[in-house]
């Protein structure tokens, strides 16, 4: 899952986003309005937590934005203002929750995992393909009913490709939805990662579940289904 955090305060910015990669979700920083302007309409974000009091453009501005433009995007208002107008203002403009600065990170980050729970698109916390179970809640992941140990990118991995079994993924959709901005790796390592879980999800196993589409990406599908390229 990938977060944008829209906050002009570079420390609290960085500490919410230290616990929410902890967490196993990639996080964006933006630092003004502009800024997370130009992030929401470049990359598909599953959550965004945004300031109100914000330069360039304000909070209560970009949350406009955000709803002519990714109405169902659930947002997080983390502010200051504690002012009942203010919330019921911004309840109206569309904000899902609204959390007053100061905070607890563990209030903060139920009320994330809420809000990811309440989206429009389905969303289970079990996902399920053959004898593959994946546990968004546990963060386990279990095949033929034994427990398999995955580094935090290795899951966001999976459970990306597992949230739409047959769909093909390219490594473009993978990277921007697993990594977030500051990463600046090797330009294969969505290759890398898919290759991990082979060794962890396939190898010891009879059937194989995770499968490469040529000049085009991965998908996770049961023998004898087809992953369909046109669902890119």
């Amino acid at each position: 899952m990938r977060l944008l955090i829209v906050e002009d305060d570079p420390k609290l910015a960085d500490f919410v986003a230290r616990g929410l990669r902890a967490e196993r979700f990639a996080v964006d920083i933006a630092g003004d309005g502009l800024e997370g302007r130009r992030y929401l309409d470049t990359y598909q974000y599953d959550l965004l937590i945004l300031d109100l009091m914000l330069p360039q453009l304000s909070g209560s501005e970009l949350l406009r934005h955000v709803r002519r433009t990714r109405a169902t995007l659930p947002v997080l208002v983390l502010t200051a203002r504690d002012a009942t107008e203010d919330k019921v203002e911004h309840f109206e403009a569309g904000a899902d929750d609204y959390l007053t600065k100061p905070f607890d990170f563990a209030e903060l980050l139920v009320r994330v995992k809420a809000l990811m729970r309440r989206t429009p698109v389905e969303r289970t916390d079990i996902l399920r393909i053959a004898d593959l179970e994946l546990n968004r809640l546990t963060q386990q992941v279990r095949r033929a009913g034994k427990r398999i140990e995955l580094t935090a990118k290795e899951f966001a991995v999976l459970e990306y490709l597992m949230s739409s079994v047959d769909r093909v993924f390219s490594r473009t959709m993978i990277l921007e939805h697993v990594w977030d901005q500051s990463f600046e790796g090797v330009t294969n390592i969505v290759d890398v990662y898919v290759r991990y879980l082979r060794r962890k999800i396939d190898e010891p196993f009879a059937v194989q579940l995770i499968h490469t589409v040529r000049g085009v990406g991965y998908c996770i599908r049961e023998a004898g289904r087809v992953c369909d390229p046109g669902q890119e």
